[in-house]
């Protein structure tokens, strides 16, 4: 299983890097280190039907660093949400897979995100909704660990634990990296166990490019009771391209040619060899 998970996460990155490229724009370094998680999410973890986009039990995803289309988009088309072919209308005026994540116009995207913050407090509104409603759907949120600099996500965790939110599961990609350089330089956010624990979450902490990692602390913020979940995942930006390896620089600029040929080549290389094992 872990195989071909790692498969579909490869070929999340190669598609990411051929939109941004494509469109001449777009946030390679935070996807890249979220392919991994998006890719647990959308292929194993959570209860969904591509058939079915709006199904009112389905699980909920909110991309809160609502700029990582790269990886969300490419991770849509894959599960079968819309066709591969699409992906190349990314940041065009001919399509509607604008660069940050839209849910009016592109199925499986459950909440429009793009201002930093403001997604967490979507998806603790739905997770009360879902509550409310008798529904059994869960709510997941991926936040970026510079996102969470904002003082809104902090008024949104404050409000999951009052409610008891055990619905909701939020996911921190901790890449250490921000637009501006290191998060421990720009505004240092460290601990974060001890942040979200003093706001009454369960704390959990993942290897993000490890699906075995992943897919424990999915599996146990599933069983948290009376409290909601976070599983802080640690990353490298730019996962999957050695130059782009965590360097700022590569937060959100898109690839020259000679870049984007290297990036492809080694993309490519990982790709081949995991379809090599995966048939072994």
């Amino acid at each position: 299983m872990t195989e071909t998970l790692k498969l579909t996460a490869a070929k999340i990155r190669l598609l990411g890097l051929e939109m941004v490229y494509g469109a001449a724009s777009g946030h390679l370094g935070g996807s890249f280190s979220s392919a991994d998680i998006l890719t647990a999410l959308y292929f194993q973890v959570m209860r969904i039907d591509p058939r079915r986009p709006d199904d009112p039990n389905r699980d909920r995803f909110v991309l809160s660093k609502g700029h990582c289309t790269p990886a969300l988009y490419p991770a849509l088309a894959l599960r079968g949400y819309f066709p591969q072919e699409r992906l190349k209308q990314f940041r065009s005026i001919d399509g509607h897979l604008s660069g940050h994540a839209e849910m009016h116009h592109v199925p499986g995207v459950d909440m429009s995100t793009g201002s930093l913050g403001q997604g967490i407090s979507a998806a603790v509104g739905m997770a009360l909704a879902g509550r409310a409603d008798g529904r059994p759907y869960r709510v997941y949120a991926l936040l970026g660990d510079g996102e969470i600099e904002e003082g809104q996500v902090w008024e949104a965790a404050m409000a999951a634990a009052k409610y008891r939110l055990s619905n909701l599961c939020a996911v921190v990609d901790v890449n250490g990296l921000q637009i501006d350089g290191r998060t421990a330089d720009v505004m240092p956010s460290e601990p974060l166990d001890e942040k979200f624990a003093a706001f009454g979450w369960q704390v959990l902490r993942a290897d993000g490019h490890d699906f075995d990692s992943l897919l424990a602390a999915f599996a146990a913020a599933q069983q948290s009771e009376g409290r909601p979940a976070v599983i802080l995942a640690r990353t490298v930006k730019g996962k999957g391209v050695s130059f782009m390896e965590n360097n700022p620089g590569w937060h959100g600029k898109a690839p020259n040619e000679e870049q984007y040929l290297q990036a492809r080549a080694e993309l490519s290389a990982t790709l081949e060899k995991l379809e090599g094992s995966c048939h072994e």
